[in-house]
């Protein structure tokens, strides 16, 4: 499809005509008494009401958030976006699309953050925080990368080169680094003395050591006697009870047709001839030229060349001998021979030996000398050493090119009518059907099935059924194209596969519910003062006791279970308690004392902790902070134009909004 604008300097005589008669209409207008009065009454309203800055930029905005004069455009929130997502993507080992990353709240962590962050920075600004344009030079002499290799001074191409790869400008850059640099001295203001009181840390020491014995008995199973087998209108009431959890997802069975370039690394004959003609392009690559640190010094003079030269074949420090005469040594450092752009001191210096001065050397900037202070020799590759690695890229060269060919003759095959496995028989590519699946790849037994991409996956459940997609590529030079074969709706599964299940499942839980019963009342006779040991005997129990037992030590308790741990460092002491004990048992309990850890540990405990506790009333300070800022600043943000900014479209970024106050006015 072309389209072609039409509507510029190829207007037609009539729709001059119309537009010649318009604008003749509004200057009459324009000189009319309603005109004048119109006019008027326009200046009265936007001195009632004032002029709205967006109308005076032509009535749009393009800020995500804005926090007094600090914006945030929605390039600048993308940029923000795709570097938390690549992090979670290396995190998390799966891409993580616009659609998924809304619906994890990726977008609303970014954009609040991002607010919290502009709220703060605009504060601190506004209360005279800045950053010296010494502090931002000192601050970029700490980034190698922009700095030339061979001079080592500061390389403003390098600098912006290297900015561009990360979609910034060195003005962004640096107003990041003002901010951040901002930030941390106002950081080094509030943490400076900052030190949590002992008292707040003797508090945690004394909770985390403090010594409870614990006694308990168990209800099990074999305590409560055989349990009634469910009826079928147990089972019936009980399956619609949790229709919603024991529903099975929608299952796909597709079938697919793959061109795979290993597939055909085996089946292809490598021409020596291309090997040596790659290693012949490669050869100068896989080289390691020969390296030499060199100093140079410059020279006014013959008559100084030659005292340079005196001085430095007796031994003498090279910046010594250039300082004497008022130049500085320069250093080449493990430099190859294109590194000197000088031709004349690169041919001398590659021509000494390690420790040799040159004579004078007339170069483009005047005379100089050098000293060769030290030579790594450089290795030339030979094929030999590179034959395998060079065919095997030709011969995955060549697979690529074959399947490039089938893809290329299925393609043909498809668009002319042909079914997925006829076009993959035309060109000799292999299929494979596979059995109803779920969206996450799951056979019906459960188990994740082997050999199927997230790609294939994503085709496959974007097909109605019978519907054939066009190749697609799955990386790693692997292409595939999938029909639909067959949709299972999500559906119960059959009665007869599930009715062994169910009378388990409801049996072991009205033995649940008898035990808990059981333990209750046997916990409600302790209450009214029977002892444990008493209660424990009537029940043919047996008290276990735990002594000595801390919120240090949960570890070593873990045998007990979370919840009878819990319940033995949350309740109070001769209050008895049931819960959930191993073995499928539940326990009646008691706290039977309570005291104190040992004073010497709770003194070590008090002054370890001291630094955490400093460490949380920090954070606790820089959270105020930010959230002072944003309120005092009334930042406000658009989160609709920030989910449009990452890649969802107007009707996807709108959706699922708590309520248009978020949004830019």
């Amino acid at each position: 499809m072309r389209l072609h604008y039409t509507a510029g300097a190829a207007q037609t005589p009539r729709a001059l005509k119309v537009l010649e008669s318009m604008l003749a209409f509004m200057r009459k207008f324009a000189r009319s008494w309603v005109g004048v009065l119109l006019f008027v009454l326009l200046l009265a309203a936007f001195a009632v009401f004032g002029i709205n800055q967006d109308m005076l930029s032509g009535g749009v905005s393009n800020y995500v958030v804005k926090a007094g004069g600090r914006t945030v455009s929605a390039f600048d929130f993308k940029r923000e976006f795709d570097s938390y997502k690549e992090q979670l993507e290396e995190r998390f080992q799966q891409p993580i699309s616009p659609e998924l990353a809304k619906s994890q709240g990726v977008d609303r962590r970014v954009l609040e953050e991002l607010a919290f962050r502009e709220s703060l920075d605009e504060l601190l600004a506004r209360m005279g925080l800045r950053a010296s344009d010494k502090m931002l030079r000192d601050e970029l002499g700490k980034a190698p990368v922009f700095f030339d290799s061979v001079t080592g001074a500061f390389d403003e191409a390098k600098y912006a080169e290297a900015l561009r790869g990360k979609g910034l400008t060195p003005t962004v850059f640096e107003g990041i680094l003002t901010d951040e640099m901002r930030r941390n001295q106002f950081v080094a203001a509030a943490v400076s003395g900052l030190r949590a009181p002992r008292a707040y840390s003797a508090i945690g020491g004394l909770f985390a050591l403090e010594q409870r014995d614990l006694a308990y008995f168990t209800v099990t199973p074999a305590s409560i006697g055989p349990v009634p087998a469910p009826t079928d209108a147990d089972i019936n009431a009980f399956l619609k009870e949790n229709a919603a959890q024991m529903t099975l997802p929608e299952f796909r069975g597709f079938t697919v047709v793959r061109f795979t370039a290993k597939d055909f690394e085996g089946q292809v004959t490598v021409d020596q001839a291309e090997v040596q003609k790659q290693f012949d392009f490669m050869k100068d690559s896989l080289s390691k030229p020969e390296l030499r640190t060199v100093v140079q010094i410059a020279a006014n003079d013959a008559a100084q060349a030659a005292a340079i030269i005196a001085r430095l074949q007796k031994g003498e420090d090279p910046a010594t001998v250039a300082k004497a005469y008022g130049k500085s040594a320069t250093m080449f450092p493990d430099k190859p021979r294109s590194s000197f752009f000088d031709p004349a001191v690169a041919a001398s210096a590659f021509s000494l030996p390690e420790g040799g001065v040159s004579g004078p050397i007339k170069g483009q900037f005047g005379l100089a000398v050098v000293k060769v202070l030290k030579v790594t020799t450089g290795t030339t590759a030979t094929l030999e050493e590179h034959r395998a690695a060079i065919e095997a890229k030709v011969r995955g060269d060549l697979a690529g090119a074959k399947i490039s060919d089938m893809s290329k003759v299925y393609e043909d095959a498809h668009e002319a009518g042909a079914t997925l496995p006829e076009a993959a028989a035309k060109a000799g590519a292999p299929i494979k059907v596979y059995a109803p699946v779920t969206a996450d790849g799951r056979g019906l037994d459960g188990n994740p099935v082997a050999g199927i991409s997230p790609q294939i996956l994503k085709a496959v459940f974007e097909l109605a059924q019978g519907g054939e997609s066009d190749i697609q590529e799955a990386g790693e030079g692997e292409y595939f194209a999938v029909r639909v074969d067959r949709i299972v709706p999500p559906a119960l599964p059959p009665m007869a596969s599930i009715r062994p299940q169910l009378i388990r499942t409801i049996t072991l839980k009205r033995q649940a519910d008898l035990m808990k019963a059981r333990a209750e009342a046997l916990t409600a006779r302790i209450r009214k003062g029977e002892s444990i040991e008493t209660v424990a005997a009537s029940a043919g129990a047996t008290v276990v006791r735990v002594p000595g037992m801390s919120r240090a030590t949960v570890q070593a308790h873990q045998a007990l279970g979370r919840e009878l741990v819990g319940g033995a460092l949350g309740s109070k002491k001769g209050e008895p308690f049931t819960a959930s004990a191993p073995n499928f048992s539940v326990a009646v309990a008691v706290v039977t004392a309570i005291r104190a850890g040992d004073p010497a540990q709770v003194a070590q405990a008090t002054e370890q902790g001291r630094q955490q506790f400093t460490q949380d009333i920090f954070g606790d300070i820089g959270e105020a902070a930010r959230g002072y800022a944003r309120t005092k600043l009334k930042t406000r943000t658009d989160l609709t134009r920030a989910r449009m900014a990452i890649g969802l479209d107007e009707t996807q970024a709108a959706e699922g909004q708590d309520a248009p106050a978020g949004k830019a006015k």
